[in-house]
C-alpha cells in the first residue's frame, strides 16, 4: 500500500537505521530502495550506500536525491550483487509483495557479509493498520481486500502473524533474529491531501480507471470519516513489524 502522505516513512526508516547499529567495512545495501529516501538518511549518517530497485523511474529519482549512492536495477530473489558484499542490508516494505518471501530472505542473507546486520519490515497485523481502510472503502469498486475475504483463504500465514517472520528468518539461515513493532502515523492535513494520496497510489488509480474520480472520492471520504481530526485533517495509525537479524 503506497497511499501514505509525503515523508510518512521517515520515522520507520530512522528506526531501521538505528536497529542496524554501527555499519562498518563496506556499504549498506537497500533492497527495494525506491526513490532513495532511506539511502539519503543513511548517507546523512555517513554510511556508504547502495540501492537496488526494479523500477528504473524510481532509480532516476533516487540518483537525484542521493548522487553519492551506487544504484542498480534488480529485484528479489535475484539481486545483481556478489556474495557477502554488503556490510548491512535493509529491505523495507517489500517482502509482502513477493510470492516467495523465504527465497527473498535467503537472497538477502547471500549478499550480506558474515555477521552483517539485516533489517526487514512488513506491515503489522491488519487490525493495527488503519491504512487498510482505503482497501475497505474501495471494496465496492475493486472487490474486498485479502484480509476481508473470510474463511475461504488458504495458504501460509500472513507475514504479520506472530512469529512468522522470525521463523522464515531462521529457515533462511539468518541468526540472532528479533522482531519489534514500530508505530507510524499517516497524517493528511486536509481532504485534498487525502484524496491526492489515494489517487496517485496504485489502488486509487485502479479504482479511478474502473469507476471514475467522483465515485472514488465519495467512497474514500465516507470510508475514512472515522479518522477525521477536529482540525479537518486525517490521522491513520499504523503498525510495522521490524525484523533485525545477522547474516
Amino acid at each position: 500500500m503506497d497511499a501514505g502522505p509525503a515523508g510518512w516513512g521517515r520515522p520507520l526508516y530512522e528506526r531501521v537505521l538505528d536497529a542496524l547499529g554501527t555499519v562498518a567495512g563496506g556499504a549498506l545495501v537497500d533492497v527495494g530502495c525506491g526513490t532513495g529516501q532511506l539511502c539519503r538518511l543513511a548517507a546523512d549518517r555517513f554510511i556508504p550506500v547502495r540501492g537496488v530497485d526494479a523500477d528504473p523511474v524510481a532509480l532516476v529519482r533516487a540518483a537525484q536525491r542521493v548522487p553519492e549512492a551506487e544504484l542498480s536495477l534488480g529485484e528479489l530473489p535475484a539481486l545483481p550483487l556478489p556474495d557477502g558484499e554488503a556490510a548491512a542490508v535493509t529491505c523495507v516494505q517489500v517482502l509482502m509483495h513477493l510470492a516467495n518471501p523465504l527465497a527473498a530472505l535467503r537472497e538477502l542473507a547471500r549478499v550480506a557479509g558474515a555477521g552483517a546486520p539485516i533489517a526487514v519490515t512488513v506491515w503489522g497485523p491488519p487490525e493495527q493498520c488503519a491504512v487498510g481502510a482505503f482497501g475497505e472503502a474501495l471494496a465496492p469498486i475493486l472487490g474486498p481486500p485479502p484480509w476481508l475475504r473470510g474463511a475461504g483463504r488458504t495458504g501460509p500465514p500472513e507475514l504479520s502473524a506472530d512469529g512468522r517472520l522470525a521463523k522464515l528468518a531462521g529457515l533462511a539461515g539468518l541468526a540472532d533474529s528479533e522482531t519489534q513493532d514500530v508505530r507510524c502515523a499517516f497524517d493528511f492535513v486536509d481532504e485534498r491531501a487525502l484524496l491526492t494520496a489515494i489517487n496517485t497510489a496504485e489502488i486509487g488509480r485502479r479504482a479511478v480507471a474502473k469507476a471514475g474520480r467522483a465515485p472514488v472520492r465519495k467512497a474514500v471520504l465516507a470510508g475514512l470519516a472515522r479518522y477525521r481530526t477536529p482540525e479537518g485533517g486525517y490521522r491513520l495509525e499504523n503498525t510495522f513489524r521490524l525484523l533485525v537479524a545477522t547474516g
